[in-house]
């Protein structure tokens, strides 16, 4: 296979809108935090997400294909994992962590329905399968911090 089916880039393109969405969400909400450790877990997952952006496109060439070559990009995500308009309307920490943990679910879910696909490249899944399992054990330290808080 030289290049991702119709229905694989489109869940392709779609995550990574999402994921680079998420990154923009923990940025702002490690802006928003007093808690040190929590602003600087939300930076690493900003951070985190950021390279994950960098390995999809990276992953997406070895398939000659680019963000919106089946079609048109997606310029407006209503709705990444974590939500930024949620993050920022929330005054307490406690309800930010809520959120990302919900967003985190949601990425896992989703990342589980794309691995699945049988048209999905083996070295695509790989990646992909190790970057999900990078937000489960980050879920677990958000658990943690939501102890904490």
């Amino acid at each position: 296979m030289n290049t991702y089916t119709e229905e694989v880039g489109k869940q392709l393109n779609e995550l990574l809108q999402k994921t680079y969405h998420t990154q923009k969400g923990f940025k702002t909400a490690a802006k928003h935090v007093d808690n040190d450790a929590l602003e600087s877990y939300f930076k690493l997952k900003a951070q985190e997400r950021y390279d994950f952006g960098n390995e999809l496109v990276a992953e997406f060439k070895i398939y000659n294909y680019t963000v919106g070559s089946l079609g048109k990009p997606i310029e407006h995500i209503n709705r990444g994992w974590v939500d930024v308009k949620a993050i920022v309307s929330y005054t307490d920490e406690e309800s930010m962590l809520e959120e990302a943990i919900t967003g985190e679910k949601a990425a896992i879910e989703e990342y589980s329905k794309i691995i699945g696909n049988e048209s999905l490249p083996l070295s695509t899944k790989v990646l992909m399968e190790a970057q999900k399992q990078k937000i489960i054990r980050g879920l677990s330290r958000f658990k943690t911090l939501e102890e904490l808080c």
